[in-house]
């Protein structure tokens, strides 16, 4: 199985987001339009990334247009919103069907903090082990069944997920296997007191990198 790893273009767009204890008091118009400032450059610097297995030629997106490509919001999802990074050519799975899948995740909050990957986990050869559902089922966040149902197998896909179709609760999957990374995530997405401050676009909004590796019917 192919190891895909995310690098730099030779002119990244940077991302900045100003440290929390240099923001001065502000008011609350302001401060939520430097969140939405934030959650907006986040996005435009995770997409000036492409992706290369190492040993062959880079996936990349055709830079002859220096503009930043841009994300569409895919039909009735709920905001869901996907760049396209390569194109699979295999089957395109249906509710009901075991899919596997490779994904990288970040929260738009804490400067993009990259919360789980599945290239991190691996089997006993060292290769890295896709995350398994059943399509449709619920069980996993609602944005990446939408995202993954207009896949194609082979197919690379960037996906920003507004709050309403992200983590719901404790138990939607994926979720990180390390204890201390499920209550950072946790703390970050249900922070009652933020919440309350308006902040929730930010917090609950993930973005996710997910390679559809296989389906079958079941």
């Amino acid at each position: 199985m192919r190891m895909i790893k995310a690098v730099p273009l030779p002119c990244p767009t940077y991302l900045y987001i100003p440290h929390p204890h240099k923001i001065e008091a502000s008011s609350s118009s302001t401060q939520k339009s430097r969140r939405a400032f934030s959650l907006s450059a986040l996005t435009i610097s995770l997409s000036a990334l492409v992706f290369s297995n190492g040993n062959g030629p880079t996936t990349s997106i055709s830079w002859a247009n220096p503009q930043v490509p841009k994300f569409l919001e895919l039909p009735n999802s709920g905001g869901v919103k996907a760049l396209d990074l390569r194109i699979g050519d295999g089957e395109t799975p249906i509710d009901g069907d075991l899919v596997a899948i490779h994904y990288y995740g970040r929260l738009a909050a804490k400067q993009g903090w990259r919360f789980d990957s599945t290239y991190d986990h691996k089997d006993e050869t060292g290769e890295p082990i896709p995350f398994s559902f059943v399509l449709g089922l619920g069980k996993v966040i609602s944005g990446i069944e939408t995202a993954v149902r207009s896949m194609k197998v082979g197919g690379l896909r960037r996906v920003t997920i507004p709050p309403s179709q992200g983590y719901q609760n404790t138990s939607q999957e994926p979720l990180p296997p390390n204890y201390f990374d499920r209550q950072r995530l946790f703390t970050t997405i249900f922070n009652p007191t933020r919440l309350a401050n308006g902040e929730g676009a930010t917090l609950g909004t993930v973005i996710f990198d997910i390679e559809l590796v296989s389906l079958r019917h079941l």
